[in-house]
């Protein structure tokens, strides 16, 4: 197996969105605001390439919606989804899974994309593109919180064009080597890749950990749907990474691709962070 980063450009969102009930006077230690009080995230895809398998980890933002969205999230820096395949000798059409950890638009609006004559487009035309049944439900049927984040036009096109299959809940495995848990308190069944690269455990953490400054306990996002599950979620997992010695993968951390944690007085803390290539 071989695993690969894809950067597909920074965002912003407001810093105490981010971090709930967390005061500024300490999150901004690890996470600095602009003067409007946003915060700079990465959109951090990962490649996992394996026995003819080319798998992608969820696909950013996109860049099908219009000026009015887009105003809102501060779209920045110099790398795209097509961009960083390219670097990395990869078309869409070598895509054979994109596997979405969940549908919110940050992780699954690169891969539908508009033709030359506005139709749905799907940017991996040979992919299967990878949900669940449950979360699959959640977001079609979306509650009033989280609907502004479920776009039709990111989710739809997945089964009206023939690509969108579902994963095996109970079996909790995409094949050998690439398996997966679930959480359920940022939204229903979100998926967190888990493989096994080099000896070690990488985990792509996805929205249960944004990033570096979201490890300790109290730290959870506004967005979370169910904030008091996720503080039992990150308790437990993050207690098995350290006990573990697992690898976090952050996709949206804007600073830090990868880190191992460890037990301290004050609980689970960050050990070493690093690249994904220093494995």
């Amino acid at each position: 197996m071989d695993l690969y980063v894809v950067n597909t450009g920074f965002f912003k969102l407001d810093g105490g969105a981010m971090f709930g009930v967390v005061p500024k006077t300490l999150w901004s230690r690890t996470n600095t605001a602009d003067e409007n009080n946003l915060c700079t995230w990465a959109m951090r895809c990962m490649l996992v390439v394996d026995e003819g398998r080319v798998v992608l980890i969820d696909n950013g933002i996109g860049d099908k919606q219009d000026a009015k969205f887009f105003s809102h999230y501060y779209l920045h820096g110099e790398d795209s989804l097509r961009g960083s395949l390219m670097k990395l000798g990869v078309h869409p059409t070598d895509i054979t899974d994109n596997f979405l950890t969940h549908l919110h638009f940050d992780h699954c609006g690169g891969g539908v994309g508009y033709g030359s004559h506005g139709q749905y487009e799907m940017t991996f035309p040979r992919a299967k593109y990878w949900s669940n049944k449950d979360h699959w439900q959640w977001a079609t049927v979306p509650n009033a919180r989280e609907k502004a984040s479920f776009l039709k036009d990111n989710i739809l096109p997945m089964e009206e064009m023939g690509q969108l299959e579902f994963v095996d809940l109970k079996s909790k495995s995409l094949f050998k080597g690439f398996d997966f848990i679930t959480v359920d308190g940022h939204t229903d069944k979100q998926m967190l890749p888990k493989l096994q690269y080099k000896g070690k455990t990488i985990v792509f953490v996805a929205d249960l950990l944004p990033s570096v400054g979201h490890i300790p306990i109290p730290y959870v996002m506004g967005y979370d749907t169910r904030p008091l599950l996720t503080l039992d979620e990150k308790t437990q997992f993050l207690e098995e990474a350290a006990r573990e010695g697992y690898v976090l993968f952050f996709e949206h951390d804007p600073i830090n691709e990868c880190c191992t944690v460890k037990m301290t007085e004050k609980g689970v803390r960050v050990d070493q962070t690093f690249k994904l290539h220093e494995i």
